[in-house]
């Protein structure tokens, strides 16, 4: 720890004399011509205790001095980079703390640019530790940059799904991959990433850049994850300039950006084609508890933001859900007046002036990589009832409005109430005082908390974070009655030796983040006990312990056998599972024509009336056909009910295969059928469905082999279009039913 390493802090107050930091330079190489297009700045301290930049800036965050630091660190990148020629094609990375940056004065820095004899680019490297903690910080900050002129980078992505969840709202130019994804094998979390990242990527044109390249191997998985910058040991150490042997080439960025203003608020984010709606409270809760339940199935890769108004509308069933989404997603806010920083643990949020625009709006925003979805509202001002209240709203899941929208709501957003604790060693401090640290030592020698401990039904655990594999130093005697394992076999290992391979993933990885953001987290895993290894369900609750310097130094678990329960859970999952079964084959019963498969009168209906709905709108129309059989009965009473259900297979099959996948088709009844066309041109509608209807009745007049005979029969069709024909499915029908028999007259009469 930072004390520890600098008791007396001489060594901190050595790095922040002039001339007490340094930088040293680590090329960044293209990987398809190996050119350097650009070169990292790292800090290094003077020759003692805190010469690695992590202890360093523990050591400053601890003595309140963080903002100094960085800015005697970065002047001395900026000098650094001019010094050693660094300058134009070449690309300078630089790494800031976004907390300070936020107020720090730039005038020094760009008189260095200035005073460079060439183009002195810069890319400002963010770290992900902000974004949780000062989001609304953070945005201003990439907003600074970018008005300066100078490129963003988002660092170690991967690391924590957070950053996953924030590339959206930062749009980065750079995105730098966590060097774990090009040294570890191939799993489903790192395919996670490399979906988010290629996705944004694709959108924003945002150049992936791959760290810790120091094998053939590691710059072939780099390459395989969609890397066209590669950083590492493979290219060429940190040097105090330019590397040599590598061929100089010039980065280019997509100069990608969210403009927005804090005083911009979500609904004013809408563009003027997206139509605005009017309804009352009861229906817009419903739209907005489907948003958080999308936000739920994205997980910890979504950002939820949301402004209620007033804190009386966050109620208490509004309490339970948002709980539940701070579990099981990235990001989650909450504004409105009245409404405290931090409402529930791990809730952002602001308490809104009565002035800001935003106190009219209700608004729910969910963001992933791979979705984007937002209810806007604007509160009419109706009196009466709090659920007949009138809002002004649109659903729109454009993904610029709603990344827009996402970042009104968090540029408001408070910072955490503690400030951000060391970045290492160890993880994270939480917004909750100091606690003092508890040691295993103090511990053993108080006899009513050792007696308390050993006396509880809970399993106790407690590890050490500061030893490598955080192995167990403290178990009470119902964790090891739990474990199936005496102390001595279970002290001085890491609890993962309970797992099994069934143990969720998800799960695990979960517990994992929580640690390494030093808060705490409720799991329950599948754990194995004793030596026979009997699998058990263990509902675990962890809590960090903080030293004075807010260093997590230990992690206590409480563990509960929760197997019974769980179980209980599963059967009435399984039941309800094979209830749901039965539901959907009634469901389907319902709406099938059970002889050919095909949808009934009424599940058609309901798909016409939708289809008549979006039509509405004058883009498209939509037609529909009565297909009516000629000489079937002759068939069913020649060979028998018997072929004459296979006939109605055979015709039921060549109609459909004579259709569009976007058009619909169904049985009315007897040997009659009906055919939907979605996606007309209005002028050309009835046109096309004329041919459609003669093809459609060639098709069906071709020879079918029934019983070793071939037999033949002919279809009448009449047509029937949107709207001039109906406005309505009924009209619609009427008027088709009514030209099939126009048509089966005609053919009659030909005879």
């Amino acid at each position: 720890m930072a004390d520890f390493q600098d008791p007396d802090g001489s060594a901190l107050e050595a790095a922040l004399q002039p001339g007490g930091m340094h930088s040293v330079f680590q090329p960044i190489v293209e990987l398809d011509t190996g050119r350097v297009v650009a070169y990292e700045a790292l800090a290094r301290g003077p020759e003692g205790p805190l010469q690695q930049p992590d202890l360093l800036f523990a050591a400053a965050r601890a003595a309140g001095r963080l903002a100094e630091l960085d800015e005697i660190c970065r002047a001395a990148a900026f000098r650094g980079a001019v010094t050693q020629g660094l300058l134009s094609p070449l690309t300078v990375f630089v790494n800031v703390e976004p907390e300070v940056l936020d107020t720090a004065p730039l005038d020094d820095l760009l008189a260095i640019a200035d005073s460079a004899p060439g183009d002195l680019r810069l890319v400002i490297e963010i770290t992900e530790r902000a974004l949780a903690a000062r989001p609304a910080e953070l945005l201003r900050t990439v907003e600074r940059v970018r008005a300066l002129g100078w490129g963003v980078a988002v660092d170690d992505v991967g690391a924590d799904s957070m950053s996953l969840a924030f590339l959206p709202l930062l749009a980065p130019d750079v995105v730098k991959l966590d060097l774990r994804l090009v040294q570890e094998r191939p799993n489903p979390e790192i395919a996670e990433i490399m979906n988010a990242v290629n996705a944004h990527a694709e959108r924003t044109g945002a150049v992936v850049l791959a760290e810790g390249i120091e094998t053939r191997a590691h710059l072939a998985t780099a390459r395989a994850l969609g890397a066209t910058l590669g950083q590492g040991w493979y290219f060429g150490r940190p040097g105090p300039g330019a590397a040599t042997g590598l061929v100089p080439g010039e980065l280019v960025l997509p100069g990608a950006g969210v403009g927005s203003s804090v005083d911009v608020s979500p609904f004013s984010c809408l563009p003027a084609t997206v139509p605005r709606r009017r309804s009352t409270k009861a229906l817009l809760i419903e739209l907005s508890k489907q948003l958080e339940r999308e936000a739920m199935r994205l997980g910890e890769t979504a950002v939820v933001a949301a402004a209620f108004q007033e804190a009386r509308h966050f109620t208490l069933s509004t309490t339970q859900r948002y709980r539940d989404l701070v579990s099981r997603t990235g990001f989650v806010c909450a504004l409105g007046e009245g409404l405290p920083v931090e409402s529930l643990p791990g809730l952002r949020g602001a308490d809104l002036r009565p002035d800001d625009v935003v106190r009219g709006e209700w608004d729910v925003v969910v963001l992933g990589p791979h979705f984007s979805a937002a209810l806007l509202a604007r509160d009419l001002g109706d009196d009466g009832p709090d659920l007949e209240r009138t809002f002004e709203y649109a659903l729109t899941y454009d993904r610029t409005t709603v990344v827009r929208a996402a970042h009104a709501l968090l540029s408001r957003v408070a910072p955490r109430l503690s400030p951000a604790a060391p970045e290492a060693p160890g993880a994270r401090r939480p917004d909750t005082a100091a606690t003092p640290a508890v040691p295993v030592a103090r511990m053993d020698g108080n006899a009513l908390l050792s007696s308390a401990l050993s006396a509880t039904t809970s399993g106790v655990s407690i590890a050490d974070m500061r030893q490598p594999d955080q192995p167990l130093v403290y178990v009470n005697q119902a964790f090891q009655e739990l474990a199936g394992f005496p102390q001595a076999e279970v002290l001085g290992r890491n609890c993962r030796f309970l797992q099994s391979p069934d143990t969720d993933p998800a799960a695990v990885a979960r517990i994992r983040a929580a640690i390494s953001r030093g808060e705490e987290c409720c799991e329950t895993v599948l754990n194995l006990r004793g030596p026979d290894r009997t699998p058990w369900w263990n509902e675990i609750h962890l809590a960090p312990v903080f030293d004075e310097t807010g260093t997590v130094v230990q992690y206590i678990g409480i563990q509960h056998d929760v197997t019974a329960r769980v179980e209980a859970e599963r059967a009435l999952l399984q039941e309800r599972d094979r209830n749901l079964v039965y539901l959907a084959r009634i469901e389907e019963l319902a709406y099938t024509d059970p002889l050919t498969g095909l949808p009934n009168r009424r599940r058609l209906e309901e798909q016409v009336e939708t289809a008549i709905w979006s039509a509405r709108t004058g883009q498209d129309t939509l037609a529909l056909l009565f297909v009516d059989l000629n000489g079937f009965k002759a068939v069913n009473d020649g060979l028998g009910h018997a072929a004459g259900d296979e006939l109605l297979q055979s015709v039921a099959h060549t109609l459909r295969g004579r259709l569009r996948r976007g058009d619909l088709l169904a049985r009315l009844g007897g040997d009659e059928f009906l055919v939907a066309l979605r996606g007309l041109d209005p002028a050309t509608a009835a046109e096309e469905a004329r041919q459609v209807a003669e093809e459609l009745a060639a098709a069906v007049r071709a020879p079918v082999l029934l019983r070793d005979r071939e037999v033949a029969v002919g279809a009448s069709v009449g047509v029937a279009v949107y709207p001039a024909d109906g406005q309505e499915f009924e009209a619609l029908l009427h008027t088709a039913d009514l030209n099939m028999y126009a048509s089966k007259a005609g053919h009659r009469a030909r005879r």
